[in-house]
């Protein structure tokens, strides 16, 4: 459900905006990362210094994922001829397409957890932390389909995976239904590893494109969309508890 509503609202209003709409992924994310995501961590009761080794051990992941994808794509393109300017920030961002899905697949997991600990407390209570998953979802998919988009993914390339990505809920639901005293304990060092791709890939590969387009008349809109992405997860996140 989460992933058809923001891929309609994303495909219908913002194909056309993809590049000014990546401000708007940046604020989602690292709100939800910020505010959300890791908060939800640290209050669980794990050890800080693990799970601050974690954030860093995630960082650290990235950067080297990204770097095999951009050594890859060097050795595939050595010698062909092709000039690459046109389109150059779409090339750039490919390698945050691939990260944002290991990221939200990593999140997907958890939410699964989350929804099966409980439906096994009480099923009301099952049913309304499910709904509020599903509206706390929407705003990050929508900053997951921009980023895509922006990647240079189709609007069926980016359906198709983010529904992918999206299979992780049912696989950490049923992982927590059968192990959840186990499985409870992954949340925080999942959310954290989660959020370290998110921030990661908003400093590292979308932000640098913002910085491309240093003009005022650039900037206001790029600022005004940061801002609204924050403010879209504070207002849902504030009614998810």
């Amino acid at each position: 459900m989460s992933i058809s509503f923001a891929a309609v609202f994303s495909f219908s209003l913002l194909s056309k905006l993809v590049e000014r709409m990546v401000s708007l992924s940046v604020g989602i994310m690292l709100s939800t990362s910020f505010l959300h995501a890791l908060p939800t961590a640290f209050e669980s009761g794990a050890d800080p210094r693990s799970l601050f080794a974690c954030l860093l051990g995630g960082l650290l992941a990235f950067f080297l994922l990204e770097k095999f994808a951009i050594l890859r794509h060097s050795h595939h393109h050595e010698g062909d001829g092709h000039h690459h300017e046109h389109g150059h920030d779409a090339h750039e961002a490919g390698k945050a397409g691939w990260m944002i899905l290991i990221g939200d697949g990593m999140h997907n997991f958890t939410d699964g957890i989350l929804i099966a600990a409980a439906f096994l407390a009480d099923p009301g209570l099952g049913m309304v932390t499910a709904l509020a998953i599903i509206a706390h979802e929407i705003p990050q998919e929508i900053g997951d389909f921009i980023v895509l988009l922006n990647a240079g993914f189709s609007r069926k390339r980016a359906y198709f995976y983010n529904l992918l990505c999206s299979l992780m809920a049912v696989f950490g639901g049923v992982l927590g239904y059968f192990t959840l005293d186990k499985a409870s304990s992954l949340i925080p060092y999942v959310l954290v590893l989660a959020s370290s791709g998110f921030i990661y890939i908003a400093v590292s590969d979308l932000m640098p494109q913002m910085q491309r387009r240093a003009t005022l008349k650039e900037t206001v809109p790029q600022v005004f969309l940061i801002t609204c992405g924050v403010a879209l997860v504070l207002f849902v996140t504030r009614h998810q508890h």
